[in-house]
Formats: structure tokens, C-alpha cells, sequence
């Protein structure tokens, strides 16, 4: 456990004056991560709103060594620099301790950038892979991602007297990162920073591939207020709509219980983009999203209680 006096006094990656939305969780998140970086690292980021937002000719944000990839390839590009950095090692011609950081949205990760981050994950390069997950691709207009919740609307799924929004599930990217059977693999939220600081420790120290995916609430493409994020945030937590936990070489061990599990609804009526969902003709519909997110909890329950 970190104190929160300690992290103040550790030094800020990403500086202030990013330009990133106001209330934006990637930003908030990124930070609470790069506190956990110890010693030298090499930070690649795909284009998206962190990219876009935060490296304005001329200036940037970034406080390390980064690289800017293409959208499809961020863990392609850090995988090479792993690889190179492993040469120069082998040769003496590098010091030790350097550690590698991908990092891309939930379009450049669930969708766009999927193949190149499975292919990184396979081979075993020692590095660090993280999704600020907004559920959909912000950057380009709030189009539906793989990670847009069912029933969502945006303007590639908009909600319709036909069509009440995004008619499927969202993909569970996390699970299938475990799949692939790397070292470390973890769910995080910023509204509990000490939860994902130890997260990011335990990536950057993982003996292989690590993989956090991580909730970015976005009030633009969520419809919310930009001061309530976190609150936001830590509502999808309390739902268990985004629980939080980790898969430490294939076992699953959940990190954080709510006391008392809060409905759905808690967390989706703030969001203007579930607006549709609240009128008695849709009720069935809601019924549908709480029976997916009390399944999948049950689901990680026995997952925990299978690995003790």
C-alpha cells in the first residue's frame, strides 16, 4: 500500500497543461500509473485523445522518452524497442533497469490495435500494455467500439425507436488477455488509486508481458457532468459493472468487494448516453444489462474462489 503523501512527492510523467478534456479519466489514470515507474522508461502511445491531446506541435506533455505510433500499432512499436534494448543489453551497450510502457484507447486496443497487441503478449516481450478504456472512439466522434456497453448510444449506434442503441455486449478484453497465459494481467479503476498504483508496480515488475486495462470515463461521450468522473468511475465499481481484480500467472483473485452491490442503474442514469433506456417501455432492457453484470460477477466469484 502507497500513502498518498509519498506518491505527491514522486515525479509527475505527464505534466500539467495536456489540454486533455476537463473531467477526462485517461489523464487522471495515466498519472496514478506513471507514479509507479521506477528508473528510466520509454512510454509509446497511439493516436487517440492521450496522443493527440497531450504532444501539440511543438510542445509536449511527456516528462520520458515517447514515441508516438500509429493507431493500430502502439504494442507493435514497444515490442521492437523491448527487442532492441534486449540486443544492446546482450552487447553492453545499454544500462540496466530501462522498462517499456504501450498505451492506447479502447479503439486502438480492443479494436484497431488488437492484432498487434496479441502478437506482443505471445512473444513474450517484457512490457507493460495499458488500455484507458472510455468505450468508444472519443477521439473521432464517440463511435461505437468493441468496448461501448450494450444499449449505448452513439453516433454510429444511435438509440432509435427501431434500434434503442449498440444491440450487442461488449468484448471482455481482459479475460482475453488472460487467455493469452502472460504473468500479470489486471482491471483498474482510477476512483481507487491505491488499488491500481500497486497494479502498475506489479506490471512493471511482472517477468514478461503485463496487461491493465483501465476505466477512463469520458464525460463527453458519456453525457456526464466533467466534476462527477471518478464519482462515475467509482460507481462502475460499486456495481460491479467494472470490478476490479487480477490474473497472477492464470490465477484470478479479485482486488476490491463492494460492501453492499449497488444496482446498474446507479451508474448508468447519470449518463446521457442511456437516457432512452428509462422509460417503461424499456425497462426489459435494463433487466438485461443488470442480469449481464450480475453473471459476469458470478462468473469471477468462482474464478477467485477456484484459484485460493
Amino acid at each position: 500500500m502507497a500513502s498518498l503523501k509519498e506518491l505527491t512527492q514522486r515525479p509527475e510523467l505527464l505534466s500539467p497543461g495536456h489540454r486533455m478534456c476537463a473531467g477526462c479519466g485517461a489523464p487522471v489514470a495515466i498519472r496514478q500509473i506513471l507514479k509507479a515507474v521506477e528508473g528510466p522508461v520509454v512510454i509509446g502511445c497511439a493516436t487517440g485523445c492521450l496522443e493527440v491531446a497531450t504532444t501539440i506541435y511543438p510542445f509536449t506533455a511527456w516528462r520520458a522518452s515517447f514515441i508516438h505510433s500509429a493507431f493500430e500499432n502502439s504494442a507493435a512499436t514497444i515490442s521492437g524497442v523491448e527487442a532492441a534494448y534486449r540486443a544492446l543489453l546482450r552487447k553492453g551497450k545499454a544500462p540496466e533497469g530501462y522498462r517499456f510502457i504501450a498505451m492506447g484507447g479502447d479503439g486502438g486496443t480492443y479494436d484497431i490495435g488488437f492484432q498487434s497487441l496479441s502478437g506482443a503478449m505471445e512473444r513474450g516481450h517484457r512490457m507493460v500494455y495499458v488500455c484507458y478504456d472510455n468505450e468508444a472512439y472519443m477521439n473521432t466522434g464517440i463511435q461505437r467500439s468493441s468496448a461501448t456497453p450494450r444499449w449505448a448510444d452513439t453516433t454510429t449506434s444511435p438509440a432509435g425507436r427501431v434500434v434503442p442503441g449498440k444491440p450487442v455486449h461488449r468484448k471482455d478484453l481482459t479475460a482475453i488477455m488472460a487467455a493469452h497465459h502472460i504473468p500479470y494481467v489486471a482491471q483498474a479503476s482510477p476512483s481507487h488509486w491505491n488499488d491500481l498504483f500497486t497494479k502498475a508496480q506489479r506490471a512493471l515488475n511482472a517477468d514478461g508481458p503485463a496487461f491493465l486495462n483501465v476505466l477512463a470515463p469520458c464525460p463527453r461521450g458519456w453525457r456526464t457532468d466533467p466534476a462527477e468522473s471518478i464519482e462515475m468511475a467509482r460507481l462502475a465499481v460499486e456495481t460491479c459493472y467494472w470490478p476490479l481484480f487480477e490474473v497472477v500467472e492464470g490465477k484470478y483473485r479479485i482486488t476490491f468487494r463492494p460492501k453492499e452491490k449497488r444496482p446498474l442503474v446507479d451508474w448508468l442514469k447519470p449518463q446521457g448516453r442511456f437516457k432512452h433506456l428509462f422509460t417503461p417501455e424499456r425497462k426489459h432492457l435494463l433487466d438485461d444489462l443488470q442480469q449481464r453484470v450480475d453473471r459476469d460477477w458470478e462468473e469471477l466469484e468462482w474464478l477467485s474462489r477456484a484459484a485460493r
